[in-house]
């Protein structure tokens, strides 16, 4: 995939290099436990069923508490830090080329896309779904409307999921998107409602 020629996006947020940026990444211990790639599954599929924060879910599993930000959360880096190394540089473009792709087709529906924000970060880190965490792997938070990205969940598509290369990582921030997309068009919230109706 070539992307070095492609438009980079302005939204992207590196915390990366933030204070506190030591945090728990897959497979690493949690709480008290270990948390592998197992428990992360079960914490996004009870989460969609059941239409809790998998953030929570996780903290249960894991005998610890996710949604209480600790002193290995990311502190909220200053306006404008924007990735200059590769990685960083080519998450801005994939998020450009969304951004392009979605923008049209909103303006062919008779819309405005509001562009989401990425943010890179390591460990941990704060959100207005609670704390981020790399066990989690990438996510998108409807609180604030911001795709969140531990750079390292890209080792383990590559070394634990047999998913080399652009296509997948580029992949995964297309699939975040989606998830920003869903929300602005309501579509998020007639889901939680369904589920609920559906538990109830």
């Amino acid at each position: 995939m070539k992307w070095g020629s492609n438009r980079e996006s302005d939204q992207v947020e590196d915390r990366r290099a933030s204070p506190g940026g030591r945090g728990v990444g897959v497979g690493r211990r949690l709480g008290g436990r270990g948390v592998g790639l197992g428990t992360i599954a079960i914490a996004l599929v009870a989460g969609w069923i059941f239409g809790i924060n998998p953030m929570t879910i996780l903290g249960a599993l894991s005998g610890g508490d996710l949604a209480a930000p600790s002193a290995q959360v990311q502190t909220v880096p200053r306006a404008g830090e924007k990735p200059t190394d590769e990685m960083g540089r080519f998450v801005a473009s994939v998020l450009g080329g969304t951004e392009d792709v979605w923008t049209q087709l909103f303006q062919q529906g008779g819309a405005q896309y509001q562009k989401p924000t990425l943010v890179l970060f390591r460990g941990a880190t704060p959100t207005a779904c609670g704390t981020g965490q790399s066990a989690m792997g990438p996510f998108y938070c409807p609180g604030d409307q911001k795709v969140y990205i531990d750079l390292s969940f890209y080792d383990t598509l590559r070394q634990q999921l047999g998913a080399p290369g652009d296509f997948a990582q580029a992949y995964v921030i297309a699939h975040e998107v989606v998830h920003h997309v869903q929300n602005l068009m309501g579509i998020t919230d007639k889901m939680a409602q369904a589920r609920k109706h559906a538990s109830a």
